[in-house]
């Protein structure tokens, strides 16, 4: 069996499973935000139990209109926030104490190798970066988890993303993840899992392998994961207590089909409107004037993100041309970006920081786009009126390429800035 059966197979009480077949699995943890919680709540209210199945393994995180953005955000907190008290919720993360509901799970230890956990959101397939099985469900399949604290899954086939080769200057995992949906289709993963192999993953940063996994989603696959390794458990072991399960795939295991992808001439990508699969070099990509440039997000707002669109924009103005919007994507992220003087660093080139949010991404809270204005964004969609009027534009690229967008006021490979 390949990683993902293997823990679909013990959550399931099984020897073994194959793909196509339905198992009933035991959750680890489960995961609502303001957004899906109150349609959660509505859903285990009619099917008629009192009770959760385990108030400590429900994390309620607030964060997609953060703070509230109007009376029906602030009234859907106000309910949510009394659903909390009356099942005795302690892992609820109110305004101001998370952020982002992805990079909260992975920082506050909720997330370990061999897990099966599910949350009331696309991109909870993130998880997967550390060796869980991860993925999003409705609020009607929440509510049952919140009522039995099971759900049914059918076992995925595996495709298998080979990389080898070093990353070269200002090429990050998303421009690896965006060429490898480019390369998949947008439906080419569809109910599948992804597993990530290959000497560049071993050498990838946890935040990079996190930006891999969350985009999964974009290629139709139920899951992504990579396979845990030393890397793993010291990033776990700062913020986890309990035992760790890590398995492995057999050495036999079976895959749909291989995709490898060699990283040495590996370009800045970019995912042009309106798919996620229209993804293009940067450099093919020219004369785009830019409005707005947003940094962050679940996909890239995590400290190294930060760094990298720092480094870019050091003793640099944005462009008078282009709003920039940086929002760190937790208090953690936000905490460490002000330690390291990032803030300070971007605020000084032009940037507004958002409090830890989703922030535009959604289209539903501050930073939305006019009508015909183009955004390059970090984020993980730029499907029409994602961001806001839907004849606005969103190019999908890593934040070095954001960057130096914002830097130009269009859009540039961001290796223009070695020549200068």
């Amino acid at each position: 069996m390949n990683l993902t059966e293997k823990i679909l197979a013990k959550a399931s009480n099984l020897k073994e499973v194959h793909p196509g077949e339905i198992v009933n699995a035991k959750i680890d943890y489960a995961m609502v935000h303001d957004l899906t919680a109150p349609l959660t709540i509505d859903a285990f209210n009619e099917i008629g139990v009192k009770k959760v199945w385990d108030p400590n393994k429900i994390i309620v995180i607030f964060d997609h209109c953060v703070p509230a953005s109007s009376i029906e955000a602030a009234e859907l907190h106000k309910k949510v926030r009394n659903f909390v008290k009356i099942q005795g919720i302690k892992n609820f993360f109110d305004v101001g104490q998370g952020g982002i509901c992805h990079q909260v799970m992975v920082e506050k230890g909720f997330v370990k190798p061999g897990e099966v956990i599910v949350g009331a959101d696309s991109h909870t397939c993130t998880y997967g970066a550390l060796g869980a099985f991860a993925t999003g469900v409705g609020s009607t399949d929440m509510a049952y988890v919140f009522a039995t604290g099971e759900l049914w899954f059918k076992v995925p086939k595996t495709i298998k993303i080979y990389a080898s080769g070093k990353l070269q200057k200002f090429v990050t995992p998303k421009d690896l993840i965006l060429y490898v949906i480019g390369k998949l289709g947008a439906g080419g993963a569809n109910y599948m899992s992804l597993e990530f192999t290959g000497p560049t993953i071993k050498n990838m940063s946890i935040d990079g392998r996190l930006t891999l996994c969350n985009m999964v989603v974009e290629a139709g696959a139920k899951s992504g994961i990579v396979p845990p390794d030393e890397k793993t458990l010291n990033y776990i072991k700062l913020r986890s207590k309990g035992k760790i399960d890590v398995q492995e795939s057999d050495e036999d295991a079976v895959y749909d089909k291989t995709l490898e992808v060699n990283c040495e001439t590996l370009q800045p990508m970019v995912a042009c409107p309106n798919s996620v699969d229209n993804v293009k070099p940067v450099s093919e990509v020219s004369s785009v004037e830019v409005n707005q440039v947003f940094i962050g997000s679940c996909t890239n707002g995590r400290i190294e993100d930060l760094r990298i669109a720092a480094q870019i924009l050091k003793n640099k103005k944005v462009n008078d041309k282009v709003r920039l919007i940086v929002i760190p994507a937790s208090q953690e992220v936000y905490l460490q970006s002000l330690k390291e003087g990032l803030i300070e660093i971007l605020v000084k080139a032009g940037a507004v920081i958002g409090n830890p949010n989703c922030g535009p991404c959604l289209g539903g809270h501050m930073g939305l786009l006019a009508s015909n204005e183009i955004c390059v964004s970090t984020s993980n969609r730029n499907f029409i009126g994602r961001m806001g009027s839907s004849s606005a534009k969103i190019y999908l690229v890593s934040p070095a390429t954001a960057a130096a967008s914002a830097i130009y006021g269009e859009i540039v490979d961001p290796r223009i800035l070695e020549e200068e």
